[in-house]
């Protein structure tokens, strides 16, 4: 996945020097926006949210691996800006992101209570809090490309961290907090009144979220070693 971002984010580098040529005149929007030490703004979107698994031992086969089906939830949060300088920004973007997965775990009977005990919904609320640095390319016109990467900590609202009910009593446990780098690109659209940026950034969690199950032969959470969000945001944002 980090290579799919570096390889688009270089494409979108090179190629769009070469269509500014087209329009080399253009009549400039809010031409002062970025001389701003600070800018302020929200912004709205979409995510994905995922689980990689790694197992305490060789699980054999892919098919034997806990089953991650992803669905699609949102965000919507908060943007500040600080310019460093002409290709530089520090910026932070505290937002709340709503999505639910479903796992289905190996191992279990086809009887209908197997099943059951088969399939979790894991249901998460983050407040994502990242500070990240934002690299651009000088304004071609009225729209600017630009890099941006960072960490973020992220607050599970829905863990259930403290719960004293495992999976055996239908309770999927996850740490409150999970740290995370982002790495994504975008281009800024200067319009008339206001800046218009959609950007999509890829999520990479660092630390294991999982709580095991009081039972440390779990048939949910015994194998695994650890349990690490991946996730895709694609946002847009006004200012």
């Amino acid at each position: 996945m980090k290579r799919f971002f570096l390889l688009l984010g270089g494409i979108l580098f090179l190629s769009l020097p070469a269509n500014a040529q087209f329009n080399s005149n253009p009549v400039l929007n809010i031409e002062n926006k970025d001389k701003k030490f600070l800018n302020y703004g929200y912004f709205l979107g979409f995510n994905r949210y995922g689980f990689k698994f790694d197992y305490k031992q060789d699980r054999g086969n892919q098919g034997t691996d806990i089953q991650v089906l992803q669905s699609t939830g949102f965000n919507v949060g908060l943007i500040g800006e600080m310019r460093l300088n002409e290709f530089l920004d520090v910026r932070i973007e505290p937002g709340l992101y709503y999505n639910a997965r479903t796992l289905g775990f190996p191992g279990f009977t086809a009887t209908e209570e197997g099943a059951r005990d088969a399939i979790t919904e894991v249901k998460s609320t983050y407040i994502n809090f990242p500070v990240l640095l934002k690299i651009g390319t000088r304004r071609f016109g009225n729209f600017k490309p630009f890099l941006v990467a960072g960490p973020s900590a992220s607050l599970n609202l829905g863990s259930n961290e403290e719960s004293i009910d495992d999976n055996s009593s239908g309770t999927f446990r996850m740490k409150k907090w999970t740290y995370n780098y982002e790495l994504g690109f975008g281009i800024d659209f200067y319009l008339e009144y206001f800046k218009f940026t959609p950007s999509i950034r890829g999520v990479f969690g660092l630390t294991d979220e999982l709580v095991r199950d009081n039972d440390p032969n779990s048939p949910w959470t015994g194998n695994i070693d650890s349990m690490k969000t991946r996730g895709l945001f694609v946002n847009f944002t006004f200012e």
